[in-house]
């Protein structure tokens, strides 16, 4: 545990202190933002490290990021080893993707996914010869939405209803009432190509059929700056941040379960209680716990005027995740880094999961073979692997204590059906996570992978705020705030409290 260091430069016992309620990848950020614009920063986690969703679990000689496996904004991170003095490449190796993804459809052919124009459009022309025309179309659409969506808004805090006002002629020239899917469709016709083009908002915890078209900006991010790997693993980008809390003097307490946010007699948050009855006081409080979490959970339901209990009871929340962490004794060398696995149904199935939350027999995956890249995170000669299938949250019928195995047993044979043949003889090491782990482990609302769904009605504004509209002093990152989820989402809400948070120097 790294120790408040009262002699950092401009930073002492009389500074301004500010306590971060989690790890995850929103507070390392907010933390370090913080503890570069002078505040004493103790930053408290349940588990016994850092990263959050980002954790990383280490079995039999194999490494396995819990979460998130790609960065797509690597500015992001540039500009908070910046804020902490120290060279972002000293620290972090991150690889360039190619193919970004491969996308495999049920009747066995593939289409890659890549940041180079030219090979896109030819397998743009591969596949449908005649979208090609409304595939550049789309693209130039997805660079407008990137320019307002993600360069105006994503950094922008949305604390008073007249800055919702303020982008809705944009919003509706964008034609951001449409979804992601309605949006693609009206620039291509190929149903592969349309899958192609939509299935982004589901690794942010969005239905394609119902999510914003803002989302569409994604395909102008990604070719933007990139789809990147941090060798070593995504842990290792959380373990620096980390790193340079404890170098900006900041504290880093592990395995300190946060039971509430305390508040003074004028309902201002000055602080938490952890799980042991210790109380720290705080001058500001950052939440990067599940924001449904945080609100039903550490606040008395007497201070929330907007997020009572029955505003969050009818919010419509993120599906949930099943991942299947294994790795292998032989390598599967013509398995690329990144596969999409598409199954025999899309917006069936994604109906099953999202509306009838009910588990289907078939799936569509991700399959994150990260030692096509780097064989540092397996034994010599093996593979590892994860494998991600969205499913209902908890909010559905499902036992995942009954169904955890048999719904491994199925991927399995199905990944040995397609593109891992005999795996299940070459499983060397293997452990699974459901939405019972996402509540238990990381007090997600539901089980949920990423908290709220980002559709209009709850995007910007509608969104749970950087700074709580319900209690003073308390101000909220994460994946469940504004701007959303995804990296570059709760790394940019930590950046918006540059604006709502009060410098250091007014607690003076």
């Amino acid at each position: 545990m790294a120790k408040n260091n009262s002699s950092t430069p401009g930073k002492g016992a009389s500074s301004p202190h500010a306590v971060v309620i989690g790890a995850g990848f929103g507070g390392l950020a907010a933390a370090i933002r913080l503890g570069a614009r002078g505040y004493r920063v103790t930053l408290v986690e349940r588990l016994d490290g850092p990263g959050g969703r980002a954790y990383v679990h280490k079995q039999d000689g194999f490494t396995f990021d819990a979460g998130p496996t790609i960065v797509t904004a690597p500015f992001l991170f540039r500009e908070l080893w910046e804020l902490a003095g120290r060279r972002f490449e000293d620290d972090i190796d991150l690889r360039l993707m190619d193919p970004f993804y491969r996308v495999r459809f049920h009747d066995g052919s593939h289409f890659d996914y890549t940041g180079d124009p030219e090979r896109m459009n030819a397998e743009v022309e591969r596949f449908a010869p005649g979208d090609v025309d409304g595939y550049h179309r789309y693209m130039a659409a997805s660079e407008e939405i990137f320019r307002v969506g993600f360069e105006q808004l994503s950094n922008k805090p949305f604390t008073r209803i007249t800055d919702m006002l303020r982008v809705v002629p944009d919003l509706v020239r964008l034609q951001s009432y449409r979804s992601v899917h309605g949006l693609v469709s009206r620039y291509v016709k190929d149903e592969r190509l349309r899958q192609v083009l939509s299935f982004h908002p589901l690794l942010i915890g969005g239905n394609p059929f119902s999510v914003t078209s803002v989302y569409c900006l994604i395909e102008h991010l990604e070719q933007h700056w990139g789809v990147h790997y941090v060798m070593g693993g995504t842990g290792r980008l959380a373990q620096g941040m980390a790193d340079l809390i404890a170098g900006q003097g900041g504290a880093l307490r592990y395995n300190a379960d946060v039971e509430a946010i305390t508040v003074d007699g004028h309902g201002r948050a000055n602080g938490v209680e952890l799980a042991s009855g210790e109380r720290i006081e705080a001058d500001i409080v950052v939440s990067n716990a599940d924001a449904a979490w945080t609100y039903r959970k550490l606040l008395p339901n007497r201070l929330r005027r907007r997020w009572s209990d029955q505003r969050l009871d009818r919010a419509r929340y993120s599906m949930g995740l099943y991942v299947w962490y294994f790795g292998t004794h032989k390598r599967y060398e013509d398995v690329p880094h990144h596969t999409i696995l598409m199954g025999p149904r899309y917006k069936e199935l994604i109906q099953d999961i999202f509306k009838r939350k009910v588990l289907a027999e078939d799936f569509s995956l991700y399959l994150h073979r990260p030692t096509a890249t780097d064989p540092s995170v397996a034994p010599e000669g093996c593979d590892t692997y994860y494998v991600l299938s969205p499913v209902p949250h908890l909010g559905s019928d499902v036992d995942w204590e009954a169904q955890a195995e048999p719904y491994r047993q199925a991927i399995s044979q199905y990944l040995g059906d397609t593109v891992l043949p005999g795996v299940e003889g070459q499983i060397a090491t293997s452990r699974v996570a459901t939405p019972l782990d996402f509540r238990h482990r990381l007090k997600s609302w539901l089980g949920t992978g990423f908290s709220l769904e980002p559709v209009l009605q709850q995007s910007a504004w509608f969104r749970p705020q950087n700074r709580s509209e319900d209690v003073p002093n308390l101000y909220l990152v994460g994946a469940g705030t504004h701007p959303g989820a995804g990296l570059p989402g709760v790394v940019s809400s930590a950046r918006i409290l540059d604006e709502v948070v009060p410098d250091a120097s007014t607690f003076a």
